[in-house]
């Protein structure tokens, strides 16, 4: 069983940078492809980008491109989603979730991941 744990979230300034991380026990984090979610009110669940086992990395958003990077430290069992220049439209519960495999998918369906995180809140305001 896939247990995921998000931190790092919180309040940020308009241009701001913030790092999440999410940690994972149960099965070895290096044969697993991560994916990062986000949910803002009243929106559907939308893939960000995910890493595969071999960090190669797939993005979901167009938006997020030259703003948001990706890593991995596979002795820590964690992913990282480092997220620049934040905007308020960055504001949104941010997820990490795997569907057990090694690889990613070209898109991102929720209902297609099989273990998810709580979540962590990221607010972008002045």
């Amino acid at each position: 069983q896939v247990q995921l744990v998000e931190s790092g979230g919180g309040l940020v300034q308009p241009g701001g940078s913030l790092r999440l991380s999410c940690t994972a026990s149960g099965f070895p984090l290096d044969h697993l492809a991560i994916s990062w979610f986000r949910q803002a009110p009243g929106t559907e669940r939308e893939g960000v980008l995910c890493i595969t086992s071999s960090d190669g990395i797939t993005y979901y958003l167009d938006s997020v491109k030259g703003r948001f990077a990706v890593s991995r430290d596979n002795f820590k069992d964690t992913v990282y989603l480092q997220m620049n220049s934040l905007k308020p439209e960055d504001t949104a519960i941010y997820y990490c979730a795997t569907g057990g495999l090694d690889h990613c998918s070209d898109y991102a369906y929720p209902v297609e991941y099989d273990y998810w995180g709580q979540g962590t809140q990221v607010t972008v305001s002045s």
